[in-house]
């Protein structure tokens, strides 16, 4: 059944009404209403399915517990990470009443709804995972970059499985990560055959809510699993045939992280399209772009062909790679 389509002002009275739920929470008139359901109070989305979601308790008697919550109709869309206002019921489970405002939302294209999917909310750092198999290659990675600059969240570039290189293999690979690490992005290694890396990789994660994202295969299953010890989420396996990980995640999920601070498990991407971006998106995504964007003698320069193009004159002068410049302009030629 379609949706119903609420018009402007029913949208602004939904609205003012969360919002007024959530200001009142905490509040000596927050009190139940004699339908069976607890009084109202802060919650973490911890998982989500569909028109349930999995919160997890914040305050009073049953922090820390976790309740299948069902979502009160024409909410906005929910996702892994959101904090709402709730209610709980019998036999630990609740009903979502109000969302609380976010400070970041990662979202990807969706080919079917023709506009971003929201994937996970009040994220503060992204991981890009990264391992030998699938195949890492810099369009993918600067896509992810891009997607990251866009919403403003943090990233991070993870080698993992870098223990299965050869010393030839590794050379090149280091090679490819020896860009992003020359514009101040920050590259670990990572291995949980051997734990190498693993206390740096907890380090950078700690006090802050983080998601992974990267290709299925590249071992972000097994990556939770040597963070959270006991955890023991399943993990997949590489396809013989394509050398392309089986998905094996199939919604977002959150966990804690022992050392603090919360990880975020992506269902696995393998393409990351930005066509919900625009062109000048894109171009402040390639943080090192930033310099010389507006000073083409063209407003209206494609940074391909035009005569006094800023960044062609920075590409000649190698502020700006080759390798970087060529990733932007198949990008933007891909979305246009």
């Amino acid at each position: 059944m379609t949706k119903r389509r609420l018009t402007h002002q029913q949208t602004t009275r939904i609205r003012h009404s969360q919002q007024e739920r959530a200001t009142r929470v905490g509040s000596s008139d927050n009190e139940s209403r004699g339908d069976d359901l607890g009084v109202e109070q802060q919650g973490l989305i911890i998982a989500h399915f569909g028109r349930r979601v999995d919160v997890e308790a914040l305050e009073g008697d049953h922090a820390g517990t976790l309740f299948r919550c069902h979502l009160r109709t024409n909410m906005e869309t929910l996702v892994t990470g959101d904090r709402v206002v709730w209610r709980p019921g019998k036999e630990d489970v609740g009903v979502v009443v109000a969302s609380l405002p976010r400070h970041s939302l990662l979202a990807r294209p969706d080919s079917h709804l023709h506009q971003p999917k929201p994937v996970a909310a009040n994220v503060d750092r992204i991981v890009i995972v990264i391992a030998p198999e699938p195949q890492a290659y810099a369009n993918l990675i600067d896509r992810y970059l891009v997607a990251a600059e866009a919403v403003e969240i943090a990233p991070l570039i993870l080698l993992n499985k870098y223990d299965l290189l050869d010393a030839n293999a590794f050379a090149e690979l280091d090679q490819l990560l020896e860009q992003y690490r020359a514009i101040g992005y920050p590259v670990l290694r990572a291995s949980t055959k051997s734990e190498r890396g693993l206390d740096e990789l907890n380090a950078q994660l700690r006090d802050s809510t983080s998601v992974f994202v990267g290709q299925s295969g590249v071992g972000k299953s097994s990556l939770i699993n040597a963070l959270i010890p006991g955890l023991d989420i399943r993990v997949g396996e590489l396809s013989v045939g394509t050398a392309k990980g089986r998905h094996t995640t199939t919604t977002a999920r959150l966990f804690h992280l022992p050392s603090g601070g919360d990880l975020i498990d992506s269902p696995g991407i393998r393409e990351f399209g930005l066509d919900h971006l625009d062109r000048g998106q894109i171009e402040t995504g390639f943080i090192e772009f930033r310099d010389w964007l507006g000073r083409c003698k063209f407003r209206d320069c494609s940074h391909e062909h035009e005569p006094g193009c800023a960044l062609q004159q920075a590409l000649a002068d190698g502020h700006i790679s080759a390798a970087r410049f060529n990733s932007f302009i198949a990008i933007v030629n891909h979305t246009e």
